[in-house]
């Protein structure tokens, strides 16, 4: 059945989801899973239509270790199905990591708020522009695209609110630097619809030239409402994860991503294409609960369903 339409609407013909399920997502989860399982994961994710997705994280393992085999899992990735494979780095070492691996795009991950840089990088919100300045280089040398995602964008859950013009100056940086996509993260899921639209004001006031990609949590469950937001604003690109699981080790209470199941039936009941199909993210996040990390997942399409339901 056709939605029903509202012509007054300034929806988007079509949002561009990134699946961040496979890094963001369970690098916090308390179930660690096997690297066949991750794959079996991604591959579920590309038969629901995902063709951009976050699929590991070249850091410390020690730290995280839910992320120890990002080696293996882009060694064992599809390969033959247009599909766009990130890989994030905090720094030089990491950066290598994911060129060597063969990441089809890095994102670096900058961070607005000092608080949380020391906990999560042991660096000021400064020192990881600086260093994003110098490695840089290696990526655009490998002829990878890199992006720049800048982490408590919208609150530190250790210093407060964060300030604008602080975001502003480091998305100018990046840019600088030859960041192609700028993505703001709401780490701690703090941010109100009216910050959407003064953050994505700002930074592209100070930088016009990159791609703009948004990245809620819904730890305060205005994750949805911050992305119709940010579409208002003229965003085109939104990250997401499947059942809504994630979270950030470093920051206290996370809770996990906007679940892409809940994103897609919002986006294509205003008639916005995503590419992806609902029955099979739904399938996916089920088959999260049920088999791969054996607990509740967040979203609410894995528990409610579509609508209208499907013929018995």
């Amino acid at each position: 059945m056709t939605p029903p339409s509202d012509n007054s609407s300034a929806a988007p013909e079509a949002v561009e989801i990134v699946e961040v399920g496979p890094r963001d997502g369970l690098q916090n989860d308390p179930t660690l899973i096997d690297t066949g399982v991750k794959l079996e994961f991604i591959t579920r994710l590309i038969e629901a239509g995902v063709r951009r997705l976050e699929a590991a994280s070249f850091v410390n393992p020690k730290l995280v270790p839910a992320m120890a085999d990002g080696d293996a899992v882009m060694a064992g990735v599809p390969r033959d199905r247009g599909v766009t494979y990130i890989g994030l780095a905090l720094n030089e070492r990491g950066l290598r990591r994911a060129i060597d691996a063969g990441c089809d795009e890095i994102n670096f991950v900058m961070v607005a708020s000092e608080g949380f840089g020391r906990a999560n990088q042991n660096a000021t919100p400064e020192e990881t522009a600086d260093l994003l300045e110098r490695i840089a280089v290696l990526a655009h040398d490998a002829d990878i695209p890199l992006s720049a995602t800048i982490s408590v964008a919208f609150g530190d859950p250790f210093d407060g609110e964060v300030d604008a013009g602080r975001v502003a100056q480091l998305a100018r940086r990046a840019a600088a630097a030859g960041a192609c996509e700028i993505a703001l993260g709401d780490t701690i899921g703090a941010a109100s619809p009216w910050d959407v639209r003064r953050m994505v004001a700002a930074v592209r006031a100070a930088a016009p030239e990159p791609r703009l990609r948004l990245h809620f949590h819904n730890t305060r469950n205005t994750a949805l409402a911050n992305i119709y937001a940010a579409l208002e604003a003229g965003v085109r690109i939104i990250d997401a994860s499947a059942g809504g699981i994630g979270g950030c080790p470093f920051a206290p209470r996370a809770t996990g991503n906007v679940a892409t199941e809940d994103v897609v039936y919002m986006l294509e009941r205003g008639g916005v294409r995503t590419g992806i199909d609902l029955d099979k993210m739904i399938e996916t996040a089920r088959w999260l609960e049920q088999t791969a990390l054996r607990h509740p997942v967040a979203s609410m399409l894995s528990k409610a369903g579509g609508f209208p339901p499907a013929a018995r």
